[in-house]
């Protein structure tokens, strides 16, 4: 039977997409449900969690937590399992997880629950855009991992209307079968992760290269010998050992230490990827995400049945005003959407705050239309958020890190983003209730910093090939961006498209059966080269011991 069912180009590139939009929606539905489900009163009861805002806040963000140590674990595994394995144990931790959170009767059981849920979405969430990035082109990278956050937003939404229609069941099933509802997303992962390619950067990188040149060429639906092909993994190739030859020990880049080494930027490209995590997490979304309900309860003075509504109606909204980054995440460049976005968060919670001010005034007359342009803001947030700040802060560590480094950097963005994550839902029951309208005022002003953050540090990643952020990153060491035109165009560099055509002019000059020929060759004299190596260490190993049986 032939791989993959046969699928080769386009259909092979949408599975994966299938895939890793799937562990996304899962994400989205995880990090949604819980808000509905800690107003349910049956699960307040259960739990005897009833005005107790402390336990609520540690038990919601502890899944954070184990978020946090689960991409920390991936940064450790990614390299060592490959993508499609570390998805999966992700997927089998997860399980284990949503058993013991549907089956709990108890605190510590839901805790326990929550937190191994979280180290197994801490996994999926640090691997499947990696894997997604590595397997598409540099055309489709960005459009489809937008597409996948887009994704996360309707598990978000999903979760949503599931807990807002079960809330009129009553009885343990409200919230027992929301929880239950995301094996769903867990099946689906089984049935397609399994038969899909391997990332084939990964496979170079472990030396695997006949399997990942088939890859690349089934991915690109051309034939393994094609000069497009070869080019893609020479630059590949070339891009792993010139990696580990400027390779940097962790002792050393924790010190700040690189040396003669410090040609590939490493600790500033790792900076930037988890610099968007953090910010995304401080531009106040979880304040909303995990707690809208409650904010909308707590802060503006809705009935139970009327914030579980608009939170609902609210992520429906965000769904859709998130589908316009996917034309224009190319278009817009990374930078411009993140820029933009920002300032229209900034205007949205300083509008929040202002109203918010005035529903708290004892003898305000106005509190009711006041609250109500409140709630419009809310909603006007989620579609600045969507478009810009939803999906770029995990596209762009899959894109700004080096190969050697990119899933130990889109692991600590991720665990960057669960630690930013988990402060921000510590805290918001507690600083709604004690600072009431200037707790707002804290994610007015992150909003409003990130604007000229992102303007003078942070370099554009659209329509670059991975391969062009190495040469860029390799070739330019000033952190000041704003002023280097090639740095925050659009469009490609021409240096690059000439590098790139050079390049396969070169190959194209050359008999693709010598070439591959050639190829074969050049990995039979390393394999044998290594063979020979150990051989030596045997024969060397064998001496050692007969030395050892004549003096006994």
């Amino acid at each position: 039977m032939a791989p993959y069912f046969g699928m080769k180009g386009a259909w092979l590139t949408f599975w994966v997409t299938v895939a890793c939009a799937t562990d996304m929606t899962l994400f989205g539905y995880d990090q949604g449900v819980f808000g509905g489900v800690i107003v349910t009163p049956d699960f307040l009861d259960t739990l005897r969690l009833n005005n107790n805002t402390s336990l609520v806040g540690t038990v919601t963000a502890l899944y954070d937590v184990g978020c946090f140590f689960g991409a920390i674990a991936a940064f450790v595994l990614g390299d060592i399992l490959g993508r499609k394995k570390t998805i999966l144990l992700g997927t089998t931790i997860m399980s284990i997880g949503a058993i013991l959170q549907i089956s709990a009767f108890g605190v510590p059981q839901m805790i326990v629950g929550r937190i191994v849920a979280g180290i197994g979405n801490g996994l999926n969430t640090s691997t499947a855009l990696v894997w997604q990035g590595e397997t598409s082109k540099a055309s489709w990278r960005g459009r489809l991992i937008v597409i996948e956050m887009i994704m996360n937003i309707a598990g978000f939404s999903l979760s949503n209307w599931m807990t807002y229609g079960f809330s009129y069941v009553g009885g343990p099933v409200s919230w027992r079968f929301p929880l239950a509802f995301q094996f769903i997303f867990i099946f689906i992962l089984y049935g397609t992760v399994p038969w899909l390619p391997e990332s084939p950067r990964w496979l170079i990188a472990k030396g695997r290269v006949d399997e990942a040149e088939q890859i690349l060429a089934d991915l690109e639906k051309r034939d393994i010998d094609d000069p497009t092909i070869i080019t893609d993994s020479k630059e590949i190739q070339w891009a792993v050992n010139y990696e580990r030859e400027n390779h940097i020990a962790w002792t050393d880049l924790i010190r700040g230490r690189t040396g003669e080494q410090g040609g590939t930027c490493t600790i500033r490209r790792l900076l930037l990827g988890m610099g968007t995590q953090a910010m995304q997490q401080l531009a106040g979304i979880n304040v909303t995400s995990y707690y809208l309900p409650t904010v909308l309860i707590e802060s503006v003075g809705l009935s139970n049945e009327m914030a579980r509504l608009l939170a609902a109606c609210n992520s429906v909204s965000y769904l859709l005003f998130s589908l316009i980054g996917i034309p224009n995440v190319e278009r817009w460049g990374r930078r411009k959407m993140m820029i933009y976005a920002a300032a229209g968060q900034f205007f949205c919670y300083m509008i929040i705050t202002i109203c918010i001010r005035y529903t708290e005034l004892p003898d305000y007359s106005g509190k009711e239309e006041i609250a109500k342009a409140s709630i419009a803001f809310f909603f006007l947030y989620y579609v600045f958020f969507g478009i810009g700040w939803q999906g770029v802060p995990w596209l762009y560590p899959t894109e700004v890190n080096s190969l050697s480094m990119r899933a130990t950097g889109a692991a600590l963005g991720t665990a960057t983003n669960w630690a930013f994550n988990f402060m921000v839902v510590e805290i918001t029951p507690i600083g709604i209730q004690t600072l009431q309208w200037k707790f707002y005022i804290i994610w007015t002003v992150f909003n409003f910093a990130f604007i000229p953050i992102v303007y003078l540090f942070y370099p554009e990643t659209a329509g670059r090939t991975l391969e062009d952020l190495d040469r860029y990153f390799r070739d330019n060491h000033n952190i000041i961006v704003c002023t280097d035109k090639d740095a925050i165009s659009q469009k490609r560099p021409i240096a690059y498209v000439e590098h790139e055509r050079e390049e396969v002019r070169r190959t194209s000059s050359v008999d693709p059966r010598a070439m591959s020929w050639a190829a074969a060759a050049h990995r039979a004299s390393i394999l044998e080269k290594a063979n020979e190596q150990h051989s030596a260490e045997m024969e060397r190993e064998k001496s050692l011991e007969d030395r050892w049986q004549e003096k006994v």
